[in-house]
């Protein structure tokens, strides 16, 4: 990738990442910069840096997406089953095409939607599959809670983005006294076996926390109560979560440590400095899908006999005429 800057240090995956043992919010400074580059300069002017940097990793988000994308359509196109490449490098895995899900998880106005916007927002919609959660419907509180998680899974191919997600269910359940306690602890464990089924379906899932601090959160608040234009994101129970911030930052805490595995890490990304954790989810997923090995699919036909077809039908301009027409 011409131009892009990778992290210091390592790599943000390891800088981030929620390591084994009990996990202290407290100890992670929300304003931080873990693996920031010398490179991104000192003072306002690394704001713009970071800017340029997510523009260019985005347009490489972009090419990884299709290919992601390409690799499922072909599997699922006529006799994929016996002409459809299977290697991981080709976007499968088993013969099972790959997903992408990446869950944002934090308190209010940490940022989740600013980060679909500048940093999922990079690429193809046509290979985007985004899902927000807010309350459970009466229909979705008929099922068990991964229902409607289940429901809203990227399909094959496709990059799926999260806003909050089934962690809301020991989270707010528990702060809030929705279930009992036996019911809101049971549910780590559901978690950690639906994920791991998600693994085995070829679903990669990036979990990230975006990690304000409580006066961060109370200068965003008073800004969208300030500026009339960003009066509708603004609800009066946001205070009222705001008041049990300790019991907040107590429930993530216990959820990070208690399903934090292999097939699905957690990534706490500081995100007091907007442009930084833009930055740094970036780079998350620039590394996911780095690993993931990908590539176009290779084609199950003759492609110089295809050129010969089309050019006895006069199908194939001139290189002086594509250049003028294009």
């Amino acid at each position: 990738m011409s131009g892009v800057v990778g992290p210091e240090d390592g790599s943000m995956r390891e800088l981030l990442r929620v390591g084994p043992g009990p996990v202290d919010l407290r100890a992670v400074d929300p304003r931080s910069m873990p693996g920031l580059p010398k490179a991104a300069g000192r003072g306002s002017a690394r704001k713009e840096w970071a800017r340029g940097q997510v523009e260019l990793i985005g347009a490489e988000l972009a090419r990884q997406q299709e290919m992601l994308y390409a690799a499922a359509q072909v599997a699922a196109g006529p006799g994929s089953a016996t002409s459809a490449p299977t290697q991981a490098g080709a976007g499968l895995v088993g013969g099972r095409p790959r997903r992408v899900l990446l869950v944002l998880q934090a308190m209010d106005c940490g940022g989740k939607d600013g980060t679909v916007k500048r940093v999922a927002g990079a690429m193809n919609p046509l290979g985007l599959h985004i899902r927000s959660f807010g309350p459970p419907t009466k229909q979705e509180l008929r099922h068990d809670f991964l229902w409607r998680i289940r429901r809203a899974l990227p399909p094959p191919g496709y990059v799926g983005v999260f806003n909050r997600s089934h962690y809301e269910d020991v989270l707010i359940a528990r702060v809030e006294e929705l279930v009992d306690e036996a019911t809101w602890r049971s549910r780590y464990e559901i978690i950690n076996d639906f994920e791991r089924e998600l693994a085995e379906q070829a679903v990669t899932v990036v979990k990230v926390m975006l990690h304000i601090s409580h006066a961060e959160q109370g200068e965003r608040l008073m800004e969208r109560l300030t500026d009339p234009t960003k009066h509708w994101k603004y609800n009066p129970s946001d205070l009222d979560t705001r008041a049990r911030w300790d019991e907040y930052q107590a429930a993530y805490a216990e959820a990070l440590q208690r399903c934090g595995t292999d097939a699905a890490p957690w990534f706490v990304v500081p995100a007091d400095r907007k442009w930084f954790r833009d930055w740094a989810v970036a780079h998350l997923l620039r590394e996911t899908f780095d690993d993931l090995d990908l590539g176009y699919p290779a084609p199950d036909f003759d492609v110089e006999r295809e050129r010969a077809r089309l050019r006895d039908q006069g199908g194939e301009p001139s290189g002086e005429q594509q250049v003028n027409e294009r």
